[in-house]
């Protein structure tokens, strides 16, 4: 398994709620989900279900993001619940007395989406990205072969970003991952609980007929930098870490 470098000397990561008020949660939670994580994806390996192929690059990221959920749950205990519903917002509920309080009152509800969209209580939002590559026509002019998957991106990427539904979210932990020996791997961990609308692009909504079925926003160089300065951990492989942060660095 892969080692990480922890970035953060802070206990706690501190989230705010739908009111304005404030909680807080363990920070080491979220660092210490990767190896529960890296356990998840080797169990597909093991029993040779080829992931991306099956779900291709486009989902893939989507996907990184839901075992890390389910990889922080099972770190966390009872600290956390997975929101319940698929279209919930955000994606871990912090279970501190408010949080079980309102979670118990909703306990008949949990098939519903009004009562977790959002969970009035708080908690943390999770997005995945293994960032932008070069132009296809970049590669063929430089003869040189784009990566499938299966294959690091690493030195062809020219930027990273986060994509949401919507611009006001916030409480944010942003996975960087890339395949190493040919699995997805979370390479940096980054949390920022500042974002605000103007950190996101204007929200791109789906054309009838075209191939996108929901809104999207995507993350611009204002959040990237609050992302950036909220780096909780990063791989312990200096070839790695240091191209990431280069990147990160140019916004």
């Amino acid at each position: 398994m892969a080692k990480y470098l922890k970035k953060s000397p802070s206990e706690f990561l501190e989230f705010k709620r739908t009111d304005g008020s404030k909680g807080v949660i363990k920070q080491d939670i979220f660092i210490d989900a990767i190896s529960e994580f890296e356990k998840i994806m080797q169990i597909f390996e093991d029993i040779e279900i080829p992931i991306g192929d099956i779900l291709g690059l486009r989902n893939l990221s989507a996907f990184v993001g839901e075992v890390y959920n389910r990889a922080v749950k099972k770190t966390a205990g009872n600290a956390i619940e997975n929101n319940p519903h698929q279209d919930g917002y955000p994606d871990l509920l912090i279970m501190d007395q408010k949080g079980k309080e309102l979670w118990n009152k909703l306990s008949s509800q949990l098939h519903e989406k009004e009562p977790f969209s959002p969970f009035f209580e708080g908690g943390i939002e999770v997005k995945a990205t293994c960032g932008d590559l070069k132009s296809g026509k970049w590669f063929t002019s430089n003869k040189i072969n784009k990566p499938v998957i299966g294959e690091s991106r690493l030195n062809w990427i020219t930027g990273y970003n986060w994509k949401a539904h919507h611009r006001e979210t916030n409480n944010l932990i942003g996975l960087i991952w890339d395949f190493k020996d040919k699995k997805p791997t979370i390479m940096a961990i980054m949390y920022a609980n500042s974002l605000c609308e103007d950190d996101w692009g204007k929200t791109v909504t789906p054309k009838e007929g075209g191939g996108r079925t929901t809104s999207v926003s995507i993350m611009n160089r204002y959040g990237i930098k609050k992302m950036r300065k909220g780096l909780l951990a990063i791989i312990d492989n200096n070839d790695y870490s240091s191209k990431i942060l280069k990147r990160l660095d140019n916004y």
